[in-house]
């Protein structure tokens, strides 16, 4: 009886621990663009990680997130009550948006607009205020954070757990199902080869020039990779795009640059936002529209071979005399 029951739990264990390794191998590349306390970055993709592992297994996979929280910051937490603290907030905040998307029948395929904006609504922007708001207020109680610092780690906490789940999570659902495509010509390897170039070339030079404004020249690539490539092309971009522009706000440079951090967080979350909105929208409409279209082409099929059938068998009938 005790063997079985090992054997029925021993994926859920195998999950909760694979949780918990990318939990923290991806906070360690989280925390090298750390912004306050060597522990508050603009993007946090474990948050990214725990919500797509939700959606994917359900909530028997929480104790991951969780152990994931507490290795993290058990190191960098000022003390043991405001880690358990964080840990609670980094786990509810996930948790959260899991029941939000699951109340209104998410689709982890992402293949429907609705289903891209409740994943920027409710499984981004809104229940990332909690861990923004638990961990800014724990650091504050705990006397780590001064008074007039507040606002300005609410931010940046704010918008790495919102960037973590807005660029990470889409693109953790669209490689589950990726398969090399097949027959595949030469031309469209060479156009996604120079969608790629094009765009981080483009990122590159728009994150690191003073004008802001340059950054808008992104947008024309996430709609050619949202309409050629649908959701293989617009989550790899767009997380790519959002990467490149979150390392320059690290650096405060280009279009960061004489900024305040407040200011800087504001912008990032905007622009970033505006990207992940406008790739998961788009791709949203492109595959409604396409799988319309086959469906059409099936009905048509259909009655042309019922069409066909019927005029065969009025002509088998033989003429009443």
């Amino acid at each position: 009886m005790d063997s079985s029951r090992l054997r029925r739990h021993r994926p859920t264990a195998l999950t909760i621990l694979a949780v918990v390794a990318l939990y923290y191998a991806t906070a360690r590349l989280g925390l090298l663009q750390q912004l306050v306390r060597g522990q508050v970055t603009p993007l946090w993709p474990p948050t990214g990680i725990s919500v797509a592992a939700l959606l994917l297994f359900g909530t028997r996979v929480w104790p991951g997130i969780a152990l994931g929280a507490l290795t993290v910051n058990v190191t960098i937490g000022p003390t043991a009550w405001s880690v358990l603290a964080i840990v609670v907030g980094n786990t509810l905040a996930p948790v959260c948006s899991y029941l939000l998307l699951n109340r209104v029948r998410f689709h982890n395929d992402l293949d429907r607009l609705q289903d891209a904006l409740a994943l920027v609504f409710l499984g981004a922007l809104g229940p990332m205020l909690i861990s923004a708001t638990i961990g800014s207020g724990t650091l504050f109680l705990s006397g780590a954070l001064p008074g007039r610092d507040f606002w300005s780690t609410w931010s940046v906490w704010w918008t790495g757990d919102a960037m973590g789940v807005l660029v990470v999570t889409p693109f953790l659902l669209v490689i589950r199902w990726a398969r090399w495509p097949p027959g595949v010509g030469p031309l469209v390897w060479v156009e996604a080869a120079a969608l790629t170039a094009c765009t981080l070339t483009v990122t590159y030079l728009a994150t690191n020039s003073a004008s802001s404004s340059l950054l808008f020249l992104v947008f024309p690539f996430l709609i050619w990779a949202s309409f050629r490539f649908e959701r293989a092309g617009a989550a790899p971009c767009a997380l790519a795009v959002s990467t490149l522009a979150i390392l320059a706000s690290g650096r405060m440079t280009g279009p960061f640059e004489d900024h305040t951090l407040l200011t800087n967080m504001v912008t990032l979350q905007a622009f970033n936002g505006t990207v992940s909105l406008t790739a998961l929208v788009l791709t949203a409409v492109v595959t409604e529209r396409n799988r319309t279209h086959e469906e059409i082409e099936r009905l048509c099929a259909q009655l042309r071979t019922a069409v066909t059938r019927q005029n065969k068998s009025s002509r088998q009938v033989p003429p009443e005399t």
